[in-house]
């Protein structure tokens, strides 16, 4: 897109995005060059006829083979080009390196100019971070590879050790589009200049400048023990279990992501078995991936929400929310009993082919039968092991094949113990060569699947069958009827988040037949002994082959070196399950708010933890101070907190920007006769609100509803723009916004046992303003403040 077809950005934000959209643009047309050029490097050694040696033979077919892979690394690369970028002090030397970038660490001595109680500077080098390095045709850096030794200070500067840094900022694009920019100023108490004007700063660093140019010495003061408090977090020892708490605006996340980036940095080759972040939803993920979209180089870290973490054992992603009282009995330890009996229970249904009855074969020219009675003696034996269902086909194989020989009465007719071992070797050959026994088999004891087993639990007789003394009569009618709304008897359907987590303790229970793996054999290996006979374009296509291998391998890895949990005061004690199988040999970064929990028994979710983590020790640190929320907003949400968790101490709000929150009344929803505010009075309400609130900030605006109201006011809200999203209350967690609108904190509230602390969550998602909008159960008073958030 061209410079003078742009519209004219609006605010600092967009100025921000166009400013690098252009440099990406640049980036681009660079790129375009290099590729034209290996494609002619390419076309031009492979069409050269003469040649006058074996020697000139292979050189050519050497520059065939570069060109190619250069080639091929360009393509590969091409797509979500640039992710990051630094601006830097003037260094103390004025060496360059290979990459043109300045190698210089530290600031040099004039760098940082002192005026009238200020400290000022200038930006003397800007530079880009990407998957590959790019010069341009005067060989000055477009882009450093974020490999090289000039990108370093992305990944290890910090506010406590910033060396040359002043602003770091991660971009955010896709394709060749840049879709956002966010700052992190790791010298807020520096007035920079960069072209003559004063450096912008979009994101949180925005929140950190205007702290760090605070007049008071104590806002500077606190701004230091922000980041001291998070640098030490970052560079804590790898080892064994870091715990890190917090509450709303402290940084957990950003925290936990610099963790993973420096962990990497550090030591590459400990965590090439890879790095796992968790986060309780998709919307989380996308902003994560969003703050270091850098850490998905080669696979190195994967970003799952916890509704698709089983997705590359069981195919399965979460869709779809379950109700809070279905959610509790899914997420419940309970579940770990009832899924034992169902997995072996599931065996006896017939979920493919009617099971049957009897085993017909034919023996030493005799039929030999087993009926219904014998072949459930057999069933019994073969489940009296510990081993997962479907790896038991062997041993169900076996001792069928026993039973039969039995029956047979074989081996009575052979004294010498050689003639019946023969006798039986050759039993065993005949009966389970044969295709009726075969087919027996495969109905008898088929291979069965996580989904069709948890489809199996809807029938409710079955599903009280299996949980006889674990659930209660009413539990098991509430899980069988919701698993029946939804799933066939297949197992086919829309998942919840919480059916993930059982499925992929089926998938333990049950297990994965192991499959032979092929190996294709040339025969010229065979003949000359030889591991690999190519040529130069075969090579080219066995290293995509190779990449895609690499890249295959990381999506299908299902146990890592290191796991970080976000906000982990969620995890029902079922997905802790699945998280701790990810990560039984791996190190562990645990963040969370205990203050924030959405699920309703901490105490069971905190034994589920011990058992995920085991033994290791254990290191804990504390985030205290909120930089998110204005001081004026804190104090509403902290009425909440007291309610949710007496006696827990909020963190310290550092900000005040003189706005209070706003209350108002839904139209019609304070009448008696409307129930829970329903009605058109409540969407126009809403909608008006959010309005209101797109003119009052730049940024973004999050409509924080009850999560059955979520679908409701996606249709209230239609039209108003990408600015403007929607949320139920548990998919809040961990965002933020400009502005927030929380409709009816007693429908919220009222959801669940963990009501309260999701309603903490949801007043604490703002940055500057917060709307408070009520219906007809929160009681309004005469000033619309609803009767949880009053005094």
């Amino acid at each position: 897109m061209n410079a003078q077809h742009r519209a004219e950005p609006e605010t600092v934000r967009d100025r921000e995005v166009d400013a690098e959209q252009q440099h990406l643009d640049r980036v681009y047309r660079r790129l375009e060059e290099k590729i034209h050029e290996a494609e002619f490097l390419m076309d031009d050694a492979s069409k050269r006829a003469q040649v006058g040696t074996p020697g000139a033979l292979a050189e050519r077919d050497a520059q065939v083979f570069r060109a190619g892979v250069h080639l091929n690394r360009l393509n590969s690369e091409f797509e979500d080009f640039l992710f990051g970028r630094i601006d830097l002090l003037e260094g103390k030397t004025g060496e360059r390196g290979p990459d043109g970038a300045y190698t210089s660490v530290e600031p040099a001595e004039g760098a940082i100019r002192h005026e009238g109680g200020q400290q000022l500077a200038d930006i003397a080098e800007t530079l880009h971070i990407g998957r590959l390095g790019v010069l341009d045709a005067d060989y000055a850096p477009l882009v450093i590879d974020w490999r090289a030794p000039a990108a370093a200070p992305f990944y290890r500067s910090t506010p406590v050790a910033p060396g040359r840094v002043v602003r770091r900022r991660v971009i955010r694009s896709k394709g060749r589009r840049v879709l956002s920019v966010e700052d992190d100023l790791l010298r807020p108490e520096l007035k920079a200049r960069l072209d003559g004007e004063e450096l912008a700063v979009v994101g949180d660093g925005a929140l950190m400048a205007a702290l760090g140019q605070a007049r008071s010495h104590t806002m500077r003061d606190i701004v230091a023990s922000i980041q001291a408090e998070q640098d030490e977090v970052i560079r804590a020892p790898a080892a064994s279990v870091t715990e890190v708490e917090g509450g709303p605006g402290t940084g957990k996340t950003a925290v936990a992501l610099h963790r993973a980036a420096y962990l990497l940095y550090q030591d590459r080759r400990r965590y090439a078995g890879g790095i796992l972040i968790v986060s309780p939803t998709p919307l989380l993920v996308s902003y994560t991936e969003g703050v270091l979209p850098s850490l998905g180089e080669e696979g190195q870290v994967a970003i799952r929400a916890l509704g698709s973490l089983a997705e590359e054992t069981t195919g399965a992603e979460a869709t779809t929310y379950d109700e809070q009282s279905v959610a509790r009995i899914k997420g419940s330890a309970r579940m770990v009993k009832v899924l034992r009996k169902a997995a072996r229970g599931a065996l006896d249904l017939g979920l493919r082919t009617p099971v049957p009855e009897r085993l017909r074969v034919v023996a030493f020219g005799a039929r030999v039968e087993l009926d219904a009675g014998e072949l459930a003696a057999v069933r019994q034996q073969v489940l009296a092991g510990t081993t997962p269902v479907n790896l038991m086909r062997p041993r169900a194989r076996k001792l069928l094949l026993d039973a039969l020989w039995e029956k047979s009465g074989a081996r009575r007719r052979y004294e010498d113990p050689e003639l019946a071992a023969e006798a039986r070797q050759g039993f065993d050959e005949d009966i389970a060569g044969e295709e009726e026994f075969l087919a027996f088999l495969d109905a008898w004891w088929p291979e069965l699947t996580p989904r069709q087993a948890l489809g199996a639990m809807a029938d409710e007789g079955l599903l009280a069958r299996w949980s006889r003394r674990v659930l209660r009569p009413g539990e098991v009618r509430t899980l069988a009827r919701a698993l029946a709304a939804r799933l066939t008897p297949q197992g086919e359907g829309p998942l919840s988040v919480h059916d993930i987590a059982l499925l992929d303790e089926l998938r333990t229970l049950l297990g994965a037949p192991a499959r032979p793996k092929k190996r294709e054999v040339d025969p010229l290996d065979q003949l000359t002994g030889l591991e690999e006979l190519t040529t130069a374009a075969d090579r080219n296509g066995g290293g995509r082959r190779e990449r895609t291998a690499e890249r295959q391998a990381a999506q299908e890895r299902t146990e890592y070196a290191h796991v970080i949990v976000d906000e982990a005061q969620d995890l029902t004690p079922m997905q802790w399950r699945m998280v701790g199988r990810r990560g039984r040999h791996a190190t562990w970064t645990i963040v969370g708010d205990p203050a924030q929990s959405s699920w309703t028994d901490p105490d069971e979710a905190a034994a589920a933890r011990d058992e995920a983590l085991g033994k290791r020790p254990r290191r804990r640190f504390e985030l205290t101070v909120n930089y998110r929320n204005p001081a004026e907003l804190a104090v509403l949400a902290d009425r909440v907190l007291a309610l949710a968790m007496p006696g827990v101490e909020p963190p310290r709000a550092v900000r005040s920007t003189g706005v209070e929150p706003s209350f108002a009344v839904a139209a019609g929803g304070a009448h008696e006769g409307e129930r829970a505010g329903e009605g058109a009075g409540l969407g126009v309400s809403v909608r008006e609100s959010a309005a209101r609130l797109l003119t009052e900030v730049e940024g973004t605006v999050g409509v924080v509803v009850a999560m059955r109201r979520r679908e409701e006011a996606r249709a209230w809200l239609s039209g108003l723009g990408e600015r403007v999203v929607t949320l139920g209350s548990l998919e809040a967690k961990g965002l933020e916004y400009d502005a927030a609108l929380v409709v009816s904190p007693a429908e919220i509230a009222d959801e669940s046992p963990a009501g309260l602390r999701v309603l903490y969550v949801a007043l604490t998602r703002a940055t500057q303003r917060l709307e408070v909008l009520s219906a007809a159960p929160d009681l309004p008073d005469e000033d619309g403040v609803p009767d949880l958030l009053r005094d």
